[in-house]
Formats: C-alpha cells, structure tokens, sequence
C-alpha cells in the first residue's frame, strides 16, 4: 500500500483548566479536525487534560504511540503554569533546553518592547532535547516538533499561523471530501436509507446531524470519502432515496 493509499491519522491533546472549567471555550479541535483533512490526515482522538505533569505525560505517550501524529495545544507561554514542555519531554524520557534559534526568535521580536527578553519570556525557548521549531508570524514564539509530537499555542490565532508554517510538510494520505444534503425531516424517518445507502457505497461513510430550528426538526447528512467518484455516487443514490421517500433535501445543507 502506498503513503497515498492508507489512512494517516492524528491525535490532539488539549491542555488546561480553563478549557475543563469552561472559563475558555476550546476552539482548536474544529480548527485542526480542518486543516488536517486537507493534509489527507484524520483527527481520530482529542483529549483533554488538566495542567498536571503526569495527567500531560501520560496521554502524550499514550497517543504518539497510537497514531502517525500528536498534536497538543495550550501550556507553552512564559507563566509558572505553563507545563507542556515539561510534560512532553518527561514523556519523551529527553530533558528541557534552550533552543538557540527560539532564543534569537525571541530577543529579536521583543527588541524595545515592554523590557525585552525577560526570564519569563525565556521560558517560550524552552524545548525537549532534539526539537525543532514550527515557525509563528503573530507573535515571536516559535511552536515546536519533536518526532511526531507537535506542541502548539492555545490561543487559536497563534494556532493557525503555526498550522500554516507546517502546511504542506507532513506525509498524509488522500485528502478527505465531503458533500452534504440537508432536510427537514427526523433523522429516525431515514434511518434504513442512510444505512442501506452506505453500505451500498464502498469507500463511503454517512454521518446524520439532526437539529431543531424555527420550530421544525431537521437534519444534515454529510458523506465523507476520499474518491469523488464514490462520493457523487453515493450523493446521488441517497437523493434519489430522498426523493422515493417524497422528501425534500437540499444539496450544501441547510
């Protein structure tokens, strides 16, 4: 099987208590999930843990382990409680230096601003041993890869500049397309339908999304596959179904 033929996969660990407070709501799973599936890779796992080294050791050994990456976001700025790297290199068994060219990143961005580059922001060079950098235009501090652990900022704008310095580099697979029909009708009405219509359609999956709005229950059936063919396929037999049934449906959802 080709790299291009079998399925990549990813895990995500989401860091902090202000996400498992709900001080914070966490926005980086949607945002990965996406830019992950233009890669060709599948997000198959996001954790969540608190800021406690051995909780943080332990889900990132678990998960590096168990698929082709490890994404982690939250717990690398320049406080007392930001652990992550710490964490990640005791999992790793590796210890926690400065990284030269985080060090050079860092005294450049903070030339003339706010008293330089304090020992608190020092703390944002820190690497496991052996890392190297993922690059980040907003705001000087430089993500980090070690192996097939990526460890990225919390705040999701920083995020994303991070994901877009790595956009094109990692070994994925094909990319995964989607195609959505949308209806006003009770999912449980189309149940037989959409399990028939998926089995009918190798290569193809089904998943319903009901809701509840201006009074009426409706759902959006997104197909997912990585063959257009099948995908335009599958879409039009479950219209078809659709129509046999007298529903409605519309193409993109509602």
């Amino acid at each position: 099987m080709s790299s291009q033929d079998r399925i990549w996969t990813a895990g995500l660990l989401v860091i902090g208590d202000e996400i498992l407070s709900g001080r914070t709501h966490d926005k980086n799973i949607a945002q990965i999930a996406s830019w992950l599936q233009v890669q060709g890779i599948r997000l198959t796992e996001a954790r969540v843990v608190a800021d406690d080294m051995d909780a943080i050791a332990m889900a990132v050994n678990a998960l590096r382990t168990s698929y082709d990456y490890l994404f982690t976001t939250g717990g690398i700025g320049p406080t007392h409680d930001d652990i992550t790297v710490d964490a990640v290199a005791q999992a790793l068994g590796v210890p926690v230096v400065v990284h030269p060219e985080a060090r050079a990143i860092l005294e450049d961005y903070y030339t003339d601003k706010r008293g330089g580059l304090t020992e608190a922001r020092l703390r944002m060079a820190r690497v496991p041993e052996g890392a190297s950098l993922i690059p980040n235009r907003m705001s000087g501090a430089p993500g980090i890869r070690w192996g097939n652990v990526f460890i990225m900022a919390g705040v999701p704008g920083i995020t994303a500049q991070m994901l877009d310095g790595l956009t094109g580099t990692l070994e994925g697979g094909k990319v995964l397309l989607t195609e959505t029909l949308g209806g006003w009708v009770a999912e449980s009405e189309v149940a037989d339908l959409l399990r028939a219509t998926e089995k009918a359609h190798d290569g193809c999956q089904i998943g319903s999304y009901p809701f509840f709005r201006e009074g009426r229950t409706g759902a959006n059936f997104v197909i997912r596959s990585t063959s257009q063919e099948a995908l335009d396929a599958c879409a039009a037999a479950l219209g078809a179904g659709f129509t046999a049934l007298g529903l409605d449906y519309r193409r993109g959802g509602i």
